[in-house]
Parts: C-alpha cells; sequence; structure tokens
C-alpha cells in the first residue's frame, strides 16, 4: 500500500513541476494528457480562460467498438490521431505538450507521436 502512495505522490509532484513551466494560451493551447490502468484521456485547454478547447479518449463514441482494450499504445495512437482532428476541425495547429506528470515513454509517447502525425505542432 506504501509503494502505491508513493508513486502517486512523485507523479503528482512531477505533474505541478512540469504544470510551473507548461501554460496554453489562445494562440498555443495545452494539450494534457492523463493515463489510468484501462484508460487514456488526452485534452486541449487554453488556460487563460480555463476552458476545454477539446477531448477525445478511449470512451469516446468513436473508439469504443474498435478498441478491445483502452489501456495498451494502440489505443493511445487512436486516441492521439482522434484528438489531433478535432483540433484542427477547430482551427487549432499548435499546441504545448502536458504529459502530466508521467514519463515521455510507451503510452504518452504514442498519443503525441501520433497526435503530431495527425497535424499538431509542438
Amino acid at each position: 500500500m506504501f509503494k502505491q502512495y508513493d508513486r502517486k505522490k512523485a507523479r503528482q509532484k512531477r505533474q505541478l513541476r512540469v504544470r510551473k513551466k507548461v501554460f496554453g494560451t489562445a494562440e498555443r493551447p495545452r494539450l494534457s494528457v492523463f493515463r489510468s490502468l484501462n484508460h487514456i484521456y488526452a485534452q486541449i485547454i487554453d488556460d487563460t480562460t480555463g476552458n476545454t478547447l477539446v477531448a477525445a479518449s478511449t470512451l469516446d463514441k468513436e473508439l469504443k467498438g474498435q478498441l478491445k482494450y483502452g489501456g495498451n499504445i494502440e489505443a493511445a495512437k487512436a486516441v492521439g490521431k482522434l484528438v489531433a482532428e478535432k483540433a484542427k476541425a477547430k482551427g487549432i495547429t499548435r499546441v504545448v505538450f502536458d504529459r502530466g506528470g508521467n514519463l515521455y515513454h510507451g503510452r504518452v509517447k504514442a498519443l503525441a507521436d501520433s497526435a503530431r502525425e495527425g497535424g499538431l505542432e509542438f
């Protein structure tokens, strides 16, 4: 129990450290990633107004039937592609990336690479 608590605290500390530097504006909103065991979520947020402009996750209707499991790299790639499509539809092409305290590896990296392939610049 203590190991899990320590890991959670360490991730929260990393998240706060990253958020001190990464700030989304109207010109370059923040692409925020949250990773749970079974799903992955991505949001594009304008921090000046506090509004979520675009959101995508493995629970979205577009992906729910296509994915067998939401907690793997293939699901993260699909979410990255979907968030890039939705952002381009709203006219967003440039963002700043917020890994949410997670290491830039595995699912988080797959989502970022897929969003870049989909047309987002960061």
